[in-house]
């Protein structure tokens, strides 16, 4: 098939950052670097040369940034989105004839020589001849100003002012040059002319490759966050069933701890009808709460409050008290209905329909949840389904939410949040949404690629060495960098893991130092983590005993054990340390110990060195084995590592030093790495 631009020469490939040939975006926030690579190149020996352009995706017009040749016919350039919103991006590629004239030129003027210089010996023939050469070469050099001065004249006219009086000033020097009847020639190219021509370049026969790419940029939030999770319901006195203005008195002091995101639970009325009672009991009590997850009841659905914990004009000061702190409020968003929320009878058609005409209950079998009722994303009605949905989140966001945590989105159509979530961004492109996706790998990385910003991870049950490092590896690094950013959770309401069943106070401290410090974004389910929840509902399960999903619970939060010291000191030095903030610089180091996990982020001048002891039980000791390189310092440096978690100094050396970890005293370092004065 014959090309419509059978001129154009230059072949554009392998461009990346690039999501699934540029179906998806990838994903920056603002005031990140966006660096582009791609192979560009031509046929023959003419040179190539190419740029990016950029722009927010509302816009007509490209901006421009130069690309630069890494080696091997690969290019790379930047560029910095200073919007949230979408952006896009391409890149151009084109023959410099004027560069590979300027090279060209080179090599004949460093050719030129002196036939009289030639060896005393030589022959007559020999410097005849050699004679002929120089003769031939001056023509050519002649020539080749004529045809340079054509080239400048082409770069002339795209200029203007003063710029253009230059140039062309620069082409009648070298017509003026190639009359010039000379010994040799001087090359006429400066630095400063080079530049001014590469300014306007002939793009008549450029390639442009053939995607405009897009690309999402967020708000830092989206990469970098601290959430803590509690129950409203759970923040009333003495046990008592609390309510939004109880939960507003905690959040100063959940801010002063260093979190920016306090997540609510859902807070719509819960359904009666086969409500369950405590510790996932089927038959409730007349005084049982039922699950959060349960939603709807006659009071309303998804845009409602439950009535016991108060009313809309009560999350409006909840949303008051938060913003006067500095804290995001993030909501709950399950899309289940209870037998008697309001979309059942008026929508029964958006559930799935038994053969018996009843509507079909949330099921894993043998486990059975009669108080949900799943959503049928195969209705006839689909479409009305799908603004319903869209339609709530953009209820909160009128009152001001612009975080969501989504429950279970894997078991939603694909479609439907790759339209919902772009719908509500492009009304409102500071959203950020969390995905409670602990699904399957394809899965949790497709809702990713379809809008979600930020997600839960497989972090909960990694806890040896070898497994921390192959799937931080694998989540930190291009191409599954590109489009997931990960949220890291030691536990959360549905899930204690089995590093915390210990009920050891190192598991709750190694834990959240490993959380809070491999990743920018990290969160905890926020009273059970800090007062060290460990007891499961029975052997061998994830639930917790006394489960806060099915009750009221009463927590001493001013018990002398609790970990929120811990948690403030993790969130503050996060804060202070830039290095903490972004994932794209970790680094494994290694030990000569498996049960000490040692890792580094840099930041320009910061450096943050984490070492772990993952045995919660016994003290640890071992050689670290650093990659001096990656931190920034030479192979022998002396240097100080600063102990954000205790406050102690250690001066180290080199690549090999010797770490001690008792688990009773603190499971880990957190040191910040500066040079000794004398290395300053």
């Amino acid at each position: 098939m014959k090309p419509t631009h059978g001129r154009s020469r230059v072949a554009i490939e392998n461009v990346t950052p690039q999501i699934d040939c540029g179906k998806f975006p990838a994903k920056r926030v603002v005031g990140e670097n966006v660096e582009v690579r791609a192979a560009v190149f031509g046929d023959g020996h003419d040179h190539v040369k190419a740029r990016l352009l950029y722009r927010p995706s509302q816009q007509q017009e490209w901006r421009t940034a130069p690309m630069y040749p890494i080696g091997n016919d690969m290019w790379s350039g930047n560029f910095v989105p200073n919007t949230v919103g979408s952006w896009q991006f391409t890149v151009q590629g084109w023959v410099d004839h004027f560069d590979t004239w300027a090279s060209d030129l080179e090599k004949r003027i460093g050719a030129q020589t002196d036939p009289l210089a030639c060896d005393p010996e030589t022959s007559e023939d020999d410097r005849k001849r050699a004679t002929e050469i120089q003769t031939q070469l001056h023509k050519d050099i002649a020539l080749a100003f004529r045809s340079g001065a054509l080239l400048v004249d082409r770069a002339s006219a795209g200029a203007k002012g003063e710029e253009a009086k230059r140039l062309k000033a620069f082409g009648a020097s070298l017509r003026a040059s190639a009359e010039k009847k000379v010994t040799r020639y001087e090359n006429p190219l400066m630095p400063e002319i080079m530049e001014l021509v590469e300014r306007y370049p002939d793009l008549s026969l450029a390639t442009v490759y053939e995607r405009e790419i897009p690309v999402r940029v967020d708000r830092e939030r989206a990469r970098f966050s601290s959430w803590y999770e509690f129950f409203p319901r759970s923040a009333g006195e003495a046990g008592k069933h609390g309510t939004l203005r109880d939960a507003a008195k905690l959040i100063p002091q959940i801010a002063d701890a260093g979190f920016d995101v306090v997540y609510f639970p859902p807070i719509h009325p819960i359904g009666r009808a086969f409500r369950k009672g405590k510790n996932n009991s089927v038959v409730a009590g007349a005084e049982d709460v039922g699950s959060p997850w349960a939603i709807g009841a006659r009071e309303g659905g998804h845009t409602a409050i439950l009535p016991e914990l108060g009313t809309l004009e009560d999350f409006d000061m909840v949303m008051d008290v938060a913003r006067e702190h500095g804290v995001e409020i993030a909501l709950d968003i399950a899309f289940q209905c209870s037998p008697e929320h309001p979309w059942v009878s008026l929508h029964p058609d958006w559930f799935l329909i038994r053969p018996d005409g009843t509507i079909q209950y949330a099921e894993n079998p043998p486990k059975k949840y009669q108080d949900i009722y799943p959503l049928n994303f195969e209705s006839d009605d689909w479409n009305n389904l799908w603004h319903e949905l869209l339609n709530v989140f953009l209820f909160w966001t009128r009152r001001g939410v612009r975080i969501f945590r989504v429950d279970n989105p894997h078991t939603k159509a694909l479609p439907f949040w790759h339209w919902c979530i772009a719908e509500v961004q492009r009304q409102l492109p500071d959203a950020i949404f969390l995905a409670e996706a602990f699904t399957r790998p394809h899965v949790m990385y497709g809702l990713a690629k379809r809008g979600f910003t930020q997600s839960y991870t497989y972090f909960t049950w990694r806890e040896t060495a070898k497994d921390l490092r192959e799937y931080l590896t694998e989540i930190t690094q291009p191409p599954v960098s590109d489009f997931f950013r990960p949220n890291f959770w030691p536990n959360t309401p549905d899930i204690l893991p089995g590093s915390l069943k210990t009920g050891l106070r190192a598991s709750f401290q190694m834990r959240a130092v490993l959380a809070a410090t491999l990743c920018s974004n990290w969160g905890v389910y926020g009273p059970a983590f800090e007062l060290m929840e460990h007891v499961p509902a029975k052997p061998g399960s994830e639930e917790y005993m006394d489960s806060e999903k099915y009750q009221v619970r009463a927590w001493d939060r001013d018990r002398a054990d609790s970990l929120m010291p811990l948690l403030k000191t993790l969130n503050v030095t996060r804060r202070a340390h830039p290095a903490l903030q972004r994932n794209d610089t970790l680094r494994f180091h290694g030990t000569d110990n498996e049960q000490l996990l040692c890792y580094s982020k840099r930041a320009g001048d910061d450096v943050v060195l984490a070492v772990v002891n993952l045995d919660p039980r016994n003290a640890q000791s071992g050689w670290t084995q650093l990659d001096m390189q990656a931190l920034g310092l030479r192979e022998n440096e002396q240097y100080e590592a600063h102990d954000a978690l205790t406050g102690e100094v250690y001066r180290w050396n080199g690549p090999y030093n010797f770490v001690l970890l008792h688990p009773e005293k603190m499971p880990a370092h957190i040191l910040h790495l500066r040079r000794s004065a004398s290395d300053k």
